[in-house]
């Protein structure tokens, strides 16, 4: 019974298909130009830092929004924990008296934001006014 005419044809499983060729009509892009224009995107990272949160916040959607209008990949803004410099002093300026302090606290505010996008891109995107007292920091790293 293993030869009859009812059985269907024996099919090779997919993976064992032959791939078929790419059309000869079919334009292919040049592989250089592929390479240059992996060159050209990098991965940048920007580091904002401010003692101000309202002002970092705003800087930091500015520059998202401006990213998103020229159709970048955005990742953040990522909220790094806020640094607290503290200061304890003694109230007194002689050594007289009870032994009060004041206690004085700085808090530093960060936030980082990644884009992959050209390098003359971000020119564009961080030419925007930027809050007083919003350290920006970009550095550039190939993808």
């Amino acid at each position: 019974h293993c030869g009859s005419s009812d059985d269907p044809p024996i099919v090779p499983p997919r993976a064992f298909l032959p791939v078929p060729a790419a059309p000869s009509g079919m334009a292919t892009k040049p592989v250089k130009s592929l390479e240059a224009e992996e060159q050209r995107l990098h991965r940048i990272r920007i580091t904002l830092t401010s003692r101000n949160v309202k002002s970092l916040e705003k800087v930091c959607s500015d520059l998202i929004s401006g990213a998103r209008e020229k159709e970048l990949h955005v990742a953040g803004p990522v909220r790094l924990p806020t640094r607290h410099l503290r200061l304890c002093i003694r109230k007194s300026p002689n050594g007289e008296g009870t032994n009060t302090f004041d206690r004085w606290e700085m808090r530093i505010h960060k936030r980082l934001i990644d884009l992959h996008s050209p390098s003359d891109v971000v020119k564009q995107i961080t030419s925007i006014s930027i809050e007083p007292g919003v350290e920006v920091e970009v550095t550039i790293a190939d993808v």
